[in-house]
């Protein structure tokens, strides 16, 4: 008997030029700015979760909602690459993943009330998805820590219906079969809430290449979620979470890994952030001194 070939697309689509699914919410947005090229909305992870829901309760009339969560990582990588930005600037809501981007919303007078970071964010939607019924799906992280991560999910939140877990093999978003076969695994069971472990910028790149395609309500990147519920890594105590020191926690843990990416990393954040404050406060000064002179000036004849 003959064998029938599946057709694989060549390449993967650029990001395109779409209608934001942030459109079509019938809430009321959360205020946004801009740090560095990166959007961030100024929002709470109450406010974040109870949009989401209402994006999933009415996923059939809303195209595919996507998340990101900044943080200064992601901010100073955005910099210099120019498709991961626009994978960023693309996002329908952009959640404060990171300390560092709250503290920089307070310097430059654009209070975030609070952190929200995209593994929180994963378990109060799982939370949410056990009470309304949601399907959930868990794609990418180290392998086995999908399965695993389900298992304890589920056992923390009775009736969750974690529908289907898969993690691709390494070098997957140069391989057209395998881009292929992870939509063919999601697409067959259509999950509502899509959560991504690729890790930053592999997973934003991905999602927004690959939203159309998806017949999914919600994708949320999660980072190192999957692994850090599955008992594979540890998180930072609460109270260095709080005052700004897991990465602290993170270098003592992987000093080998991530030395660099925090002493060139924080510190290219942190002059972005100044230069932006030191803009801002100029044309602040430029508008008053012009609203100044041209009040003083005397009117013509």
């Amino acid at each position: 008997m003959e064998e029938t070939a599946v057709a694989i697309p060549e390449t993967v689509p650029a990001i395109q030029q779409r209608r934001p699914a942030r459109d079509f919410i019938q809430l009321p947005l959360p205020p946004r700015f801009v740090l560095g090229r990166v959007p961030v909305d100024r929002i709470s992870m109450d406010y974040a979760a109870i949009l989401l829901v209402e994006a999933l309760l009415h996923r059939a009339d809303l195209p595919t909602l996507t998340v990101v969560g900044p943080n200064a990582q992601l901010v100073t990588l955005a910099q210099k690459d120019d498709l991961f930005a626009e994978a960023l600037q693309r996002a329908d809501l952009a959640v404060p993943d990171g300390m560092s981007v709250v503290m920089a919303s307070r310097l430059l007078h654009l209070p975030i009330p609070e952190r929200v970071t995209g593994g929180d964010l994963m378990e109060r939607m799982c939370a949410e998805s056990a009470h309304y019924g949601f399907r959930v799906f868990f794609l990418g992280g180290l392998p086995g820590a999908a399965e695993m991560a389900a298992f304890n999910l589920r056992r923390r939140y009775p009736g969750l219906n974690i529908c289907g877990t898969y993690c691709p093999p390494r070098g997957f978003e140069n391989d057209p079969a395998e881009l292929f076969w992870i939509e063919k695994v999601v697409e067959e069971v259509k999950p509502d809430l899509l959560c991504v472990a690729f890790g930053a910028p592999k997973q934003e790149i991905w999602m927004q290449r690959h939203r159309d395609r998806l017949h999914v309500g919600v994708i949320l990147p999660v980072g190192a979620a999957f692994d850090t519920q599955a008992g594979l890594q540890r998180r930072a105590p609460r109270w260095m979470q709080r005052n700004a020191l897991e990465w602290v926690f993170r270098l003592i843990m992987e000093p080998r890994r991530l030395w660099r990416r925090y002493l060139f990393g924080n510190t290219q954040f942190i002059f972005l952030v100044f230069r932006q404050w030191a803009r801002e406060k100029r044309t602040t000064w430029q508008q008053r001194w012009l609203r100044r002179t041209t009040h003083e000036q005397p009117a013509g004849d």
